[in-house]
């Protein structure tokens, strides 16, 4: 069942590397939860379309580092860069927390942080 699990996280991953945001919503749950850990909440497939229309104006580029999966869970830690609408990129790293039902994500507990470190090593080149 997990490493299933995480197969169904990676084919998810590639349809949002590929700016396939129907195709990633796909693989969730109606009911599906997003909780970004000190930020916000997002509850049902529309608030997440309507998350990844404003933060995703272009497919962000991500490497996953750890893929882990245990029953119900797969846990993926890695880095993200996002751009906005002038080119602009923001890094991240990330720890998220997958929980699974009936094949589908149902939950989403995600713990991000803005690597500063890499965004002013970007600027100064």
């Amino acid at each position: 069942m997990s490493e299933n699990n995480k197969a169904i996280l990676e084919a998810a991953n590639a349809a949002i590397a590929a700016g396939n945001y129907e195709g990633f919503l796909s693989f969730c749950t109606d009911d599906t939860k997003w909780t970004f850990v000190g930020d916000k909440t997002l509850n049902g497939k529309e608030a997440i379309r309507q998350y990844m229309a404003e933060t995703y104006i272009k497919p962000p580029k991500f490497t996953v580092v750890n893929l882990i999966a245990e029953g119900d869970f797969v846990t993926a830690v890695g880095d993200i860069t996002l751009e906005d609408a002038d080119g602009k990129a923001a890094y991240y790293s990330y720890c998220d927390v997958w929980r699974f039902r009936g094949g589908k994500m149902v939950e989403l507990k995600a713990f991000v942080i803005k690597n500063k470190v890499k965004d002013e090593t970007s600027s100064a080149g």
